[in-house]
């Protein structure tokens, strides 16, 4: 048997995120000894992951697995995993915004998807959620373009503009844009009492809650919020309620063992003036429709999920949401105020019962290939 066994993998800077991406007949079929190659390659669980590929940190630990498409309305399969630093779990409950800008570039520089200039449509099925979302990826040559003039808070330089549209994925998890099937839920927080959420379900299911009823600003930085232990305990367990009462876990214990990353929870206020904590440059309030602040893996995102963005911006047009009574904008370009600068995402959508039906959910991205190559595992 030999003492190291390699993996065809590459690396992408894809969105505000970095993953390792490879492809699914590359892995064992069997899912526990394929989870087991993955945390291999990531070298989980150690909080350093020193022994393998990941960054220590829950935004440079994803996972994309491309294959062929089993559906035939779209192009190709897209899994996505977040994987554990600490502890010897890959979650797939749900997708990533941010990962899947990477997916269409990969998949036309593989020869997955044929290259058609200017603009190539990539159809991915996004297996985690069985949701289909479109990429718009600029081509040039035969291969995904890199250079651009396109901007995203959080990535140094400009890129070329991938646009996602997550139209197609409400009810992602739950099948429900409403899992509860009320705008607003009353949760009851042990150790904190009642308190007003909506769980809304786009791309990803999340749980929104005003910032002033946690006694926040909505403008605090990553390193504050990470740093008071007793808001953390409070978010997850708010997160873990909201997790149970849409039956993604049995309890809140469950939802922190077993389904760390999703829902996502985020706090949210009025539009408002603060700093971009990566540069110390001033967000305006005009530049804002509202401020949010994503938990992610149970620490504070440094900016903003794609997924999360998709989210938020349908809540955003949900009348009577948790983010729908922060914002005064009725444009169907919606600015969330994030850690480290702003990020739009264009959404048109009609009234539909209690909620809205979604035609078009799409915001920019850039991705960019790093390396590819082969990692080494010993198993």
């Amino acid at each position: 048997m030999k003492e190291q066994r390699r993996i065809r993998c590459a690396i992408l800077r894809a969105g505000t995120s970095k993953g390792i991406f490879l492809m699914e007949n590359d892995l064992s079929s069997d899912k526990q000894s394929r989870d087991q190659e993955i945390l291999a390659i990531f070298g989980s669980p150690d909080v350093r992951q020193i022994d393998g590929l990941g960054g220590a940190d829950p935004l440079t630990s994803k996972l994309a697995i491309i294959g062929p498409s089993t559906r035939g309305d779209a192009d190709v399969n897209y899994t996505f995993g977040q994987v554990s630093i600490g502890t010897g779990l890959v979650d797939f409950s749900g997708n990533c915004g941010n990962i899947s800008s990477g997916v269409g570039p990969f998949a036309i520089d593989e020869g997955l998807v044929r290259a058609v200039e200017p603009v190539t449509k990539v159809r991915i099925h996004n297996t985690n959620t069985g949701k289909i979302l479109v990429a718009e990826v600029p081509v040039q040559e035969g291969k995904a373009k890199v250079r651009g003039d396109y901007k995203i808070a959080g990535v140094p330089g400009t890129g070329a503009k991938i646009m996602l549209d997550f139209a197609g994925t409400a009810g992602a998890v739950t099948n429900k844009m409403l899992p509860t099937g009320q705008v607003v839920d009353v949760l009851d927080i042990e150790g904190f009492g009642d308190l007003e959420a909506s769980i809304i379900d786009v791309a990803n299911p999340m749980v929104f809650v005003r910032a002033k009823d946690l006694g926040l600003t909505g403008i605090e930085t990553p390193a504050q919020i990470n740093a008071n232990q007793e808001m953390l305990d409070l978010l997850e367990k708010i997160r873990g309620k909201a997790a149970t009462m849409i039956g993604m876990a049995k309890d809140e214990a469950d939802a922190l063992k077993n389904s760390p990353a999703f829902p996502m929870i985020a706090f949210v206020s009025e539009p408002q003036d603060y700093l971009d904590f990566t540069t110390g440059n001033t967000i305006r309030a005009d530049q804002v429709d509202f401020v949010s602040r994503l938990m992610y893996m149970q620490v504070m995102h440094k900016t903003y999920a794609g997924t999360g963005t998709t989210c938020t911006g349908a809540a955003a047009k949900i009348p009577g949401s948790i983010v729908n009574l922060v914002t005064p904008s009725k444009s169907s370009l919606v600015r969330i105020g994030h850690p480290a600068g702003v990020i739009d995402i264009e959404v048109e959508a009609e009234k539909e019962g209690d909620g809205i039906k979604l035609q078009r959910a799409a915001f920019g991205r850039t991705s960019r290939r790093i390396m590819d190559g082969y990692v080494y595992i010993a198993m």
